[in-house]
């Protein structure tokens, strides 16, 4: 594994802990940066390529949860693997659809950690991290957060960007509108709310509305697909 891959972001208040995380990475040859809060380990996150992050589910201030949210949110792909002392099953769950990559419950051996850890930083370093998805002539980029289609830059609200994307990110198939909800709100389906409905009709009338061909087109009564004209 190249030295930038071998760069560890472990985002961890408690002291003890930290200490230990830090000792043991770094004795298995790892370059590790310390963060005690969430705020510090996102602006790190964003300041440098890591090979993986461990993050705490608990942390000062900010949810673990909601940090890896807003990572993903930003751009920041970095494989996550949560640390918490919280295991019951919808606790797992939640973490993983936040973003999170894996989830290892506290109190827990080094070397089963140490493993995780290596299984994240191999597909860091195997897989090619996707920065533009491209539908047609529609751009999106992951790390600037901007769209185009042809010559034309579209202006997303972020809400709006991540329903793009999720639908991008499935061109050709359709996505239904539980799976939408699911996804971009992290909410469980309710067959008497429209939002999904709103928001796609907002960026339809943004990609779409001035263009000869649609990209985002309605499969009535199941949901939405994206796909390019051919």
């Amino acid at each position: 594994m190249p030295g930038g891959r071998r760069r560890i972001l472990v985002i961890e208040d408690d002291p003890e802990t930290a200490e230990q995380l830090v000792d043991s990475l770094s004795s298995n040859g790892y370059q590790v940066d310390l963060a005690v809060t969430g705020d510090d380990g996102l602006e790190r996150a964003r300041s440098a390529d890591y090979a993986v992050m461990t993050i705490d589910r608990m942390l000062p201030g900010s949810d673990g949860i909601s940090i890896i949210r807003r990572m993903r949110d930003a751009g920041i792909v970095t494989p996550a693997l949560i640390v918490s002392a919280l295991g019951e099953i919808d606790e797992r769950v939640r973490g993983l659809r936040a973003g999170g990559d894996d989830y290892l419950v506290k109190p827990f051996a080094f070397a089963e950690l140490l493993a995780r850890v290596e299984a994240l930083a191999r597909r860091s370093a195997t897989v090619v991290k996707e920065t533009v998805l491209r539908v047609g002539d529609l751009e999106l980029d992951l790390v600037t957060r901007t769209v185009r289609r042809g010559a034309s830059e579209i202006e997303l609200l972020p809400r709006e960007f991540q329903v793009l994307e999720y639908l991008v990110r499935n061109a050709g198939q359709v996505v239904p509108r539980a799976m939408l909800l699911q996804h971009v709100w992290d909410l469980h389906f309710d067959p008497t709310t429209n939002i999904i409905d709103v928001y796609v009709g907002r960026v339809r009338r943004k990609v779409d509305g001035q263009q000869a061909y649609p990209l985002i087109h309605t499969v009535r009564g199941v949901g939405f697909c994206v796909r390019a004209p051919g």
